[in-house]
């Protein structure tokens, strides 16, 4: 029997024998026939190729040294322009020639890591830097000025998604949009040192939320296909929650209230299976646990019993959702739209 490998298909889309969707709709069709090329899982040669992937993306961002500046503002961006161009042929190497779709993918991701840095050198070069600005600065601290390198990036990071359609490649998009949610306060406001958070937390909660919803957005429309949700959920959900929850208030209300939507990310994450929802929203419910325990109930004898008989009902509840959760999440699916339900059905917890 032969069997189709997800190359295979993109290979036929680039050959214009069938249209991206028929592609995605084929492979869902197929199901798992390819899931062990194509799925990232925690094996030993998976851990390698993410391992080696990200060493490399970290050696052209986040651990990049001010050595790099000896090349010059044109040679900088030269070279980084050169560096991407092999990521991109190293991925078609792998993808048609040796079939390897992570290594395919991740090399994809690094030509999209290169582009801020080409944009920074050579802004370097037209003056718009000090000499001896380092680019490591750019994920560090908040400036205005790194909006164009962050819509370079987007632009290019787009047309390189639509190209190649690795899922990863939506990490450094996310992780870029998440820096624009900072950098824009500056360059909307006219903000300067000192910071005014609170409107930084303001608009993190609200690009956060957007962004959030972007991934649903984008989850819907993949549903057949791979999942290009993740990354932006990530970050969608980490901006939100963490603008959220820096946000200072001594009002009890308010904190309750922030209880409550912790709680709404446990039943999101629930009902989309997506865990990063799950992980937030516990974090969230921990801490306001913890500002009760400190504070409002402290030194309370009650408050320990109480909160060990809210933990039972939990898990009681959780026992009578098992035995009716046929029944229950039928009568709940009816009122959902179709797109919802298929995409439901199609994504496993993540």
């Amino acid at each position: 029997m032969i069997k189709i490998a997800r190359p295979d298909l993109d290979g036929a889309v680039r050959a214009g024998i069938v249209s991206a969707e028929q592609a995605d709709r084929l492979a869902a069709y197929l199901g798992g026939v390819t899931a062990s090329q194509e799925q990232p899982s925690f094996s030993f040669v998976h851990v390698l190729y993410y391992l080696g992937g990200m060493i490399a993306i970290g050696a052209m961002s986040l651990f990049m040294t001010l050595g790099w500046n000896a090349l010059g503002g044109w040679g900088g961006c030269v070279t980084a322009i050169l560096y991407g161009v092999l990521a991109l042929l190293l991925s078609h190497w792998f993808l048609e020639q040796k079939q390897l779709y992570i290594p395919a993918g991740i090399m994809a991701t690094l030509a999209v890591v290169m582009v801020p840095l080409a944009i920074f050198a050579a802004q370097m070069a037209l003056g718009y830097w000090g000499e001896n600005k380092p680019y490591r600065d750019f994920h560090v601290f908040i400036d205005w000025r790194w909006i164009m390198m962050e819509l370079g990036t987007l632009a290019i990071g787009a047309v390189l998604l639509w190209r190649y359609r690795f899922p990863f490649m939506l990490m450094p998009i996310a992780v870029t949009l998440w820096y624009m949610s900072m950098d824009l306060v500056p360059f909307l406001f006219g903000e300067n040192r000192p910071y005014n958070w609170d409107l930084y937390k303001v608009v993190s909660v609200y690009f956060g939320l957007a962004m959030t919803l972007l991934a649903f957005w984008v989850d819907l429309r993949s549903r057949a296909s791979r999942d290009y949700a993740f990354w932006l959920y990530v970050f969608g959900v980490l901006t939100f929650w963490g603008g959220l929850s820096s946000m200072n208030s001594n009002n009890e209300l308010s904190k309750l209230a922030y209880c409550g939507i912790n709680v709404l990310l446990i039943l999101i994450g629930a009902v989309l299976g997506r865990r990063v929802f799950a992980v937030f929203g516990g974090l969230g419910v921990a801490f306001y646990l913890g500002h009760l325990s400190q504070r409002v109930f402290k030194d309370s004898l009650l408050f320990p019993f109480a909160l060990s008989l809210i933990g039972l009902a939990i898990i009681g509840l959780g026992v009578l959702w098992q035995r009716r959760e046929a029944q229950w999440s039928a009568g709940l699916r009816g009122f959902l739209p179709a797109a919802f339900r298929e995409l439901l059905d199609a994504r496993a917890v993540r």
